[in-house]
């Protein structure tokens, strides 16, 4: 492509008088070469997106003064349009054809390792020859639609064959849209949650569809006054569809939600925004909606650059089941947060309790330890003595301070509503629920601390007294103190991992609680034929209560509990330092670490570096479990990263007015 236009460069003239000629006796390959060289100067350096803008202004005032370059384009464009099949663009663009997630992963998955073929009539194929680098969507969307909309008023002309032909397409398009559309209403991730009046009226998404062929019937006659009354009978059954779709998606808290549902939705989202752009070209009134083409242009750009994204496919298809179940985790998050006195010490002591049974976990873990097991079997003792150990903690009502991240960080983002974004919350109630968060994550992690320590030394004292030798003496007493040194071993790398699982756990646990609610499981046990014959219906009844309130919590417990019990094993297996270090644990690791070897005979200065070991792992576990549960609920409700710095001024300048509310509860 080395032909330019003559606005562009004033070399090889000849050659562009050839290329002018060739458009307008309507070649392709030339009227591609026009658009591809015309983009190409408005196309800015891979660093500075935002220069874009300003190319495209210049070239709006050259478009303007020069009628001859005005003409060129817009022939280019015809001629681009009459030899080009657009139905795959209005169909198959953006969308997802495969009807469960999982064959369209598959289907990207294969696509990005060996393309598809296409036909060359395709017109997804001139996009993807002009718009070619595979990061173009980032400055087309750094432009405005002003902007876009100006160039598009310019190169919109065109002959009454063009219009025709266009129609045609639209239409057939429109069609097998609707029926995509009626197809997906009635699956019942769909049909059986939509309100119960719709049952009265009729499925909304089949209504569209009988309009999308009253309009069709319209259009081959002369009534342009009936084709418009066609037109808006469309645009109220999608405003119908639409309105089922958030009510189910509304309900969500109540009922749960389902990768399957959020895929379906995700779709009818799609296609019943791509029934609106097009409906809106064949209503007969003559008033195509230039902002609306504008908004497609760009999301078809984007789309044809990002066709084979995994990453994005799932962002938006996850999107709202991420959303429920971040909600799920906010839930209880919200009993984890303190707001009076009272409840501050009621966390201080619910922390306590929980720091007495991981004192007896940390005993049993060593004990476990001197069993010499086999790999496998040792990292399952481990395993389920953590989940034991958890699962008592949730059921006694007593708090672990590094699980609380994974819960308190889904409450503080819902404090924020996703439409407007960060720079709309309420400030102080945002900064407040932060303090609130502080203070509560404080509180757990004093009095974990305050009862682990000297608890587990007072255990193995007592195991000592009782069997005559101790959990851990000599080179395992060392061992013990120097796995929690932050600079003798890689107990901060290990820390980080802990914040991983910890977050995961928090992922699994609000899943599962979703799943129960979706799939109805209480009722669902209530009814079981088997389990009535086995059990009373009052007992029948607590055991759905108890599952139905705590499943997502055991199965969570469990979960971390297999994390943290199995890791070492996979670092052995793997042969690479993989491993973990949790708070409460390693503090009753020194503890015990300490009483075999005597604080007389351990160096002050080597005991201080492992107590701020400890220390800085519990920092570790709380920053990376808080990041990143924090970072999915805000992507969940629409929030991006670029929001984040602000929210982070406005933070430290409120905790340097206010310090003492992030550390204790105010009066």
């Amino acid at each position: 492509f080395t032909i330019h236009m003559p606005i562009f460069r004033t070399e090889e003239k000849k050659d562009i008088a050839l290329l002018r000629e060739a458009i307008h006796r309507g070649e392709k390959p030339a009227a591609l070469m026009f658009l591809r060289d015309f983009v190409n100067e408005i196309r800015p350096s891979t660093h500075l997106p935002h220069i874009g803008e300003e190319n495209l202004r210049t070239l709006l005032v050259k478009i303007d003064m020069d009628a001859d370059l005005r003409e060129d384009l817009s022939r280019a464009m015809i001629v681009c349009l009459e030899q080009a099949d657009l139905f795959p663009l209005l169909t198959e663009s953006g969308m997802a054809l495969s009807r469960s997630m999982g064959k369209e992963l598959f289907g990207r998955i294969k696509h990005k390792i060996i393309p598809p073929l296409r036909d060359e009539l395709d017109f997804r194929e001139v996009i993807d020859m002009i718009f070619y680098e595979p990061d173009d969507y980032v400055w087309v969307e750094k432009i405005g639609n002003e902007l876009w909309a100006k160039l598009f008023s310019v190169i919109r002309t065109s002959p009454g064959h063009m219009e025709k032909m266009l129609g045609e397409q639209v239409v057939k398009a429109l069609g097998v849209l609707s029926v995509r559309v009626a197809q997906l209403g009635y699956e019942p991730e769909v049909s059986h949650y939509m309100p119960d009046h719709e049952e009265r009226t009729g499925n909304p998404f089949l209504q569209q569809q009988l309009q999308v062929h009253e309009l069709h019937v319209r259009l081959t006659e002369a009534d342009r006054y009936r084709l418009q009354g066609a037109a808006q009978g469309l645009r109220n059954s999608i405003a119908d569809c639409y309105r089922a779709i958030r009510f189910i998606r509304t309900r969500t808290h109540e009922r749960g939600a389902s990768l399957s549902q959020t895929f379906i939705l995700y779709q009818l989202d799609k296609l019943l925004g791509r029934i609106t752009l097009l409906s809106d070209i064949v209503d007969g009134d003559d008033a195509v909606d230039i902002r609306q083409v504008v908004e497609y242009f760009i999301r078809v750009v984007r789309n044809q650059n990002r066709k084979y994204s995994l990453r994005e496919f799932l962002s938006q298809t996850t999107g709202y089941l991420a959303y429920q179940i971040a909600e799920q985790k906010g839930l209880k998050g919200n009993t984890y947060i303190t707001t009076t006195k009272e409840q501050y010490r009621s966390m201080l002591f619910s922390a306590m309790k929980g720091g007495m049974i991981v004192s007896f976990v940390a005993i049993f873990k060593n004990l476990i330890g001197m069993l010499r097991l086999a790999p496998f079997w040792q990292g399952l003792a481990y395993s389920l003595n953590y989940s034991a150990g958890f699962i008592l903690i949730d059921q006694t009502g007593s708090t672990l301070a590094t699980k609380q991240p994974a819960f308190t960080a889904n409450a503080v983002a819902g404090t924020i509503d996703g439409r407007y974004g960060l720079a709309a919350a309420r400030t102080d109630n945002l900064m407040q629920t932060m303090a609130r968060v502080s203070r509560s994550q404080l509180a757990s992690f004093a009095g974990n601390l305050l009862l682990v320590f000297p608890l587990t030394f007072l255990l193995a004292w007592i195991f000592d007294m009782l069997f005559g030798f101790k959990v851990a003496e000599g080179a395992a007493a060392w061992a013990l103190l120097r796995d929690q040194h932050p600079f003798q071993s890689l107990a901060l790398l290990y820390a980080c991992n802990t914040g991983v699982f910890l977050f995961l756990s928090g992922i699994i646990a609000g899943y599962v609680q979703n799943k129960m609610i979706y799939g109805r499981i209480s009722d669902r046990i209530i009814r079981h034929r088997d389990l009535q014959a086995v059990f009373s219906a009052n007992r029948l009844q607590r055991i759905a209560t108890f599952w139905g309130k705590n499943a997502g919590s055991v199965i969570g417990s469990i979960a971390l509990g297999f994390f943290l019990g199995m890791a070492g094993l996979a670092g052995r297996f793997f042969g690479i330092p993989f491993d973990i270090r949790h708070i409460t644990i390693s503090a009753g690791n020194a503890s015990i670490g300490l009483y075999g070897i005597g604080y007389e005979n351990i160096p002050l200065p080597f005991l201080v570096t492992v107590f701020c070991g400890v220390l800085m792992i519990g920092m570790l576990n709380f920053l990376v479990s808080f990041s990143l549960a924090f970072y999915v609920a805000m992507r969940s409700r629409g929030l991006r990263l670029k929001e984040f710095p602000p929210f982070l001024k406005t933070l430290l300048r409120y905790f340097a007015k206010h310090p003492m509310d992030f550390i204790r509860a105010p009066r």
